[in-house]
């Protein structure tokens, strides 16, 4: 089992920016890969960014050069760095972890971008 808890969410102006946290219950390293996926009212959840073991990263064209993935695994945490937002970026953001095959999910974190 992996428990995943997100942090960081809130409301935010459009040009602004926040930083997402996700702290594992266990270490990155035994991890597969762990991504950030957003669903806004209405649509299905979407990838947003991706990140594995060895540190390679992945993102949406929607979010790429304003959103970036990354680690500190002293602390087992993930980190979604998110600038210049815009109001098309607001949605529920969840972490999640995939451990041997099985794929776990965060309670997910609320963003909301104003115009």
């Amino acid at each position: 089992q992996v428990q995943l808890v997100e942090s960081g969410g809130g409301l935010v102006q459009a040009g602004g920016s926040l930083r997402l946290s996700c702290s594992a219950s266990r270490n990155l390293f035994s991890i597969n890969a762990m991504g950030w996926y957003r669903q806004a009212p209405g649509k299905q959840r979407d990838l947003v960014a991706t990140i594995t073991s060895v540190g390679s990263t992945n993102y949406a064209d929607s979010v790429k050069g304003r959103f970036t993935i990354s680690t500190d695994n002293a602390k087992n945490t993930v980190y979604l760095q998110m600038n210049s937002l815009k109001p098309e970026d607001t949605a529920i953001y969840y972490c999640k972890a995939r451990w041997l095959s099985v794929d776990f999910w965060g309670q997910g974190t609320q963003v909301t971008v104003s115009s």
